[in-house]
């Protein structure tokens, strides 16, 4: 049987959607629609220190009995960076892009294997066997000995040994992850939590009603174009809040919503008949993800009940059994998540670098797993909860 051919994509224009999506498995943040929008939106591309490296590999087939060429098959993949920065990635390594920089060292550009702006955890090689995924990380670590380093962000763990026993260096994360046993209604969810917790959900959600504040729920077909506007207008707002720059822009929202509008549900906030927040989130039948927030007034917890309990409602409603909170928020422990561990694995080229880092690692690892500890010291639910 032919040896697979190894291809490097700077774009998905050469490869079917269909394709790319067996290899995805159903994750909405992995699909060929996601990626392509990112790309073709100009959110990620080499403009925005975002190149594109795909790393594929193609079924070389044999001829067909008419003696014609068979089209190659896309048999796996790893989406793959390029970077000129750390922005948009949520494990954060400015400290060592410093170090590099003031021993007189480049440490960008870099390899990075991630979904962009996207803390969510999930494959990164997507293989069917176990012999194409070593083939991908073998690649990926030759093609990063021509830069300063690889580093493959939120994979899973089965991923993160195998990276682990290729010679990367693991870290540790922390998220909070909300988990849904079967729950009929947000009020038997309610009755799981502690006396403390549950009266002060019901006090925020007051908070909120009492104030004249009303929710539609709209899904992908649902959002109108002036829907989109309105949310990318809070989104953005939100981050000149923060004083960021945002990472997705408008058109990156229309096109999600014109080519996977089954995997969206878009939250708004209404106030005497005007929309005066929203939160985005993306979601498979196992798992909702809360992705981006904005809001053009301030109300007391009004974040709480568009970002967290109208997405658990809809969970609930719709039995997801996962809801991805996003990066960090210890509020959100006192709201019905629960610490996860999460994973990147690291590979530097420069050796005494290399060494220092996992020093720092270790010491760190330590911290989180104390962290972490603490945290389920203090969970929301009551003793006898299955939280």
């Amino acid at each position: 049987m032919p040896e697979p051919d190894l291809r490097v994509l700077d774009d998905l224009a050469g490869v079917a959607a269909a394709d790319w999506n067996r290899l995805a498995l159903g994750h909405p943040l992995l699909s060929y629609e996601f990626f392509h929008a990112l790309h073709a939106s100009g959110c990620a591309s080499a403009d925005s220190g975002w190149l594109p490296q795909f790393l594929t590999l193609w079924d070389q087939a044999a001829p067909g009995s008419a003696g014609l060429a068979a089209t190659p098959q896309l048999r796996a993949a790893m989406p793959l960076y390029l970077k000129s920065h750390s922005y948009g990635e949520y494990v954060f390594d400015w400290a060592w892009a410093d170090a590099y920089q003031r021993h007189g060292l480049a440490y960008y550009p870099k390899l990075l294997a991630a979904i962009p702006f996207s803390p969510v955890s999930g494959p990164r090689l997507l293989a069917a066997t176990d012999a194409e995924r070593a083939a991908l990380l073998r690649a990926a670590l030759d093609l990063a000995r021509d830069f300063s380093s690889l580093h493959v962000l939120f994979p899973q763990e089965e991923e993160a040994a195998l990276m682990q026993s290729a010679g990367m260096m693991l870290r540790a994360g922390v998220q909070f992850h909300w988990n849904n046993p079967g729950y009929a209604s947000f009020d038997e969810f309610l009755a799981q939590m502690s006396h403390d917790k549950r009266k002060k959900i019901r006090q925020e959600r007051r908070k909120v009603r009492d104030a004249g504040v009303n929710f539609r729920r709209q899904r992908g077909h649902e959002i109108k174009e002036e829907d989109w506007a309105f949310f990318a207008r809070c989104y953005q707002r939100t981050y000149r809040d923060h004083r960021s720059t945002p990472y997705l822009g408008l058109e990156f929202f229309q096109r999600i919503g014109q080519t996977m509008p089954r995997h969206l549900l878009l939250i708004v906030a209404e106030l005497e008949g005007k929309p005066i927040a929203s939160a985005l989130n993306l979601y498979s039948q196992e798992t909702l993800y809360g992705r981006y927030w904005g809001a053009l007034q301030y109300l007391p917890c009004l974040h709480f009940e568009t970002c967290y309990y109208q997405a658990l409602e809809f969970c609930i409603e719709e039995k997801i059994r996962i809801f991805e909170g996003g990066a960090q928020g210890e509020h959100k422990l006192a709201r019905g998540f629960l610490p996860v561990k999460t994973l990147s694995a690291h590979w530097l080229a420069h050796p005494e670098f290399s060494d220092a880092v996992e020093r720092f690692l270790a010491r760190e690892h330590q911290g989180i797993a104390r962290y972490v500890d603490e945290l389920n010291e203090h969970s929301p639910y009551r003793a006898s909860a299955p939280g």
